[in-house]
């Protein structure tokens, strides 16, 4: 071997070394910005009902607060360690790529085009969704079929009007397209009181019974039954930090296995405790090293849980039946239970 083929080995063997110091470095990056800062930036919805939106007393809450409101208990031992950051539609995936927030967590759909083209990952699904149609009852119209012709309004920065694109183009009918920066531009608009006029929203039909409280007469509009495509809805990440993208992604996944198991936000102590159920103790760090393995101390469940409760406690709070919206459970009931919400085991 000639001492020009060793140089060689050795520069690249240095070079693969420094590589993967890099690699560990820009991993812990995030969890070490956000222990040092002592708060987590959360990108979140800047005004809908029930996911994200200030009350009267200027507090955040809803849905996805309730999310971020978990990581930053997983991560800081206090879920009120949180700012939030109003993201439009337009400017979320800014936000999160300059590293203006540490998570988004604003009713975004998980799609490939964006997991490919922008610097991004979706830590997992926390709400199936699918777009719909808000309409007022004035208008005659009880299914999407019959909008031929319609000004339909979309908010800016969305998939939802190449979502009506491709449907109307199925169906051979024709739409104008009206679009917005903002949803109270959008609410003007539908009520016939901005310079354009909407015949009909398209939105994810959890966004149309938020803004549906919006409207002066709310019941004087409904939500017509076609469903036309999926939307995972689902909070997203840097690309290229692995452990910040498991903290995130094994935090949604231990509050939607927490409601599987019956753990709530005033029973995990006692459970941790008591229940000698096995995948009970693991997930809220009375057995294993799952809280280690991500960084972090063995209660990070716990706390996530403890923060706004589990799954089903969050949803139904925010979104379900005893909230303003009243949605019903549907797809995102447990996969033991009519659903499809699953989550892989902590173990």
């Amino acid at each position: 071997m000639t001492n020009g083929i060793r140089l060689m080995r050795k520069v690249l063997g240095l070079s693969l070394f420094l590589l993967s110091l890099l690699a560990v470095a820009a991993m812990a990056s995030t969890l070490s910005d956000v222990k040092a800062r002592g708060k987590l930036l959360c990108g979140v919805n800047p005004g809908l009902n029930g996911f994200a939106a200030k009350a009267a007393d200027g507090k955040w809450q809803g849905f996805d607060v309730d999310y971020c409101r978990a990581v930053a208990a997983a991560v800081l031992g206090d879920g009120d360690k949180v700012e939030f950051v109003a993201a439009s539609a337009t400017d979320r995936f800014d936000l999160l790529q300059k590293g203006q927030v540490d998570l988004l967590a604003r009713n975004t759909t998980w799609t490939m085009e964006r997991e490919t083209k922008m610097p991004l990952r979706f830590v997992g699904i926390s709400y199936h969704d699918g777009q719909g149609f808000l309409v007022g009852k004035a208008i005659g119209v009880n299914s999407a079929l019959q909008l031929n012709e319609a000004a339909i309004c979309f908010l800016s920065g969305t998939t939802t009007q190449a979502n009506v694109e491709d449907f109307f183009r199925l169906k051979a009918m024709k739409f104008t397209p009206v679009t917005f920066n903002t949803i109270d531009e959008l609410v003007a608009a539908f009520q016939s009181k901005g310079e354009a006029k909407c015949d009909a929203y398209s939105a994810d039909q959890s966004q149309l019974y938020a803004v549906r409280l919006k409207l002066a007469k709310s019941d004087q509009y409904i939500i017509l039954p076609e469903v036309i495509s999926k939307e995972p809805l689902g909070p997203a990440v840097r690309q290229g930090d692995e452990q910040w993208f498991n903290i995130a992604r094994w935090t949604l996944f231990a509050l939607i296995n927490a409601e599987e198991l019956g753990a709530k936000a005033k029973t995990v102590d006692d459970m941790k405790a008591n229940d000698a159920r096995p995948e009970l103790r693991r997930l809220l760090g009375a057995e294993g090293t799952f809280g280690s393995d991500l960084g972090l101390d063995n209660d990070w469940a716990l706390r996530a849980i403890k923060a706004g409760g589990n799954y089903g406690e969050m949803f139904e709070r925010n979104l379900g039946k005893g909230s303003q919206l009243g949605i019903e459970r549907g797809l995102n009931a447990p996969w033991n239970d009519g659903g499809v919400l699953y989550a892989p085991p902590v173990r």
